[in-house]
């Protein structure tokens, strides 16, 4: 099943010991009651605290018999506001939402204005400075391909390998909002927040766009200046190879639609 939630009120997606609030316990609770028995999840990408989802995926076993509009409908009764099902749908034995993607989509949205937002203010990511655009799509540039990540991942990683492959990095700007959209075969914790800092800082016109490739090549978190907020990081897409034929619907959120269709400035690797 696909689910999208609104990461502010949440400590990330895993559930944790401390028995803080986290998307995990809150679906496996839902659907425990749907199926009449206990539900443990497996998700495509766990998300870390504050950040929000429009197509996770995610999946469970159960011999429960039950349609597919029953799972959906009887999910968001027991959920809460924060968070919904979208679509489920039957899968071969042989699915795993983690290990067989081969693809993971984010959007990073900024609030570029000198006043902060009244509304969507744990939506977006605010930055007063007058941001040039330009020169990030230029800064993007020198991080599609092959890389080693380790000067763009928090230090707390446990990824046995920082070499990932972006396929792509666009962005856009609409109105105040600039949109950073980045895919990828995986991703590396805190790895697209902390390209949105770099970038942002690029922007901001404290460093020239070639400190995106500089900071790469140093191999060293120290030299990537400051994470981003989470608040402004959404996972938008799941890819997986055939025969798992998913529905594909528009990516979100939804108010940013327009974009779906747009073709902005950024990179795809050949």
């Amino acid at each position: 099943m696909a689910v999208e939630y609104d990461g502010a009120g949440f400590h990330g997606w895993q559930t944790q010991e401390s028995g803080v609030r986290t998307v995990q316990e809150e679906l496996e609770k839902a659907l425990s009651r749907v199926a009449n028995h206990p539900v443990a999840l497996i998700c495509a990408g766990r998300t870390d605290a504050g950040v929000h989802a429009t197509g996770q995926v995610c999946h469970f076993d159960s011999d429960a018999d039950r349609s597919m509009k029953s799972w959906v409908m009887g999910a968001n009764r027991f959920l809460p506001d924060d968070v919904s099902v979208q679509w489920a749908q039957a899968v071969p034995d042989d699915f795993h939402a983690r290990f067989k993607a081969n693809r993971r989509r984010y959007r990073y949205v900024i609030y570029n204005h000198a006043a902060p937002p009244a509304l969507f203010r744990r939506q977006v990511t605010w930055n007063y400075r007058p941001l040039d655009v330009d020169a990030m799509i230029e800064a993007s540039r020198h991080l599609v391909g092959t890389h080693d990540f380790t000067s763009y991942r928090s230090v707390h990683c446990q990824a046995k390998s920082p070499v990932k492959t972006l396929s792509r990095f666009h962005i856009h700007r609409q109105g105040p909002l600039i949109v950073l959209e980045v895919e990828g075969n995986a991703f590396l914790m805190h790895m697209v927040r902390n390209m949105a800092g770099v970038l942002m800082s690029i922007g901001a016109g404290k460093h020239p766009p070639v400190w995106a490739r500089e900071v790469l090549e140093a191999r060293d978190r120290r030299k990537g200046g400051v994470t981003a907020p989470p608040f402004g990081l959404y996972l938008v897409d799941i890819g997986y190879p055939e025969p798992f034929v998913l529905p594909r619907p528009p990516l979100g959120p939804l108010w940013l639609t327009t974009l779906n269709a747009a073709d902005g400035g950024g990179a795809d690797a050949p």
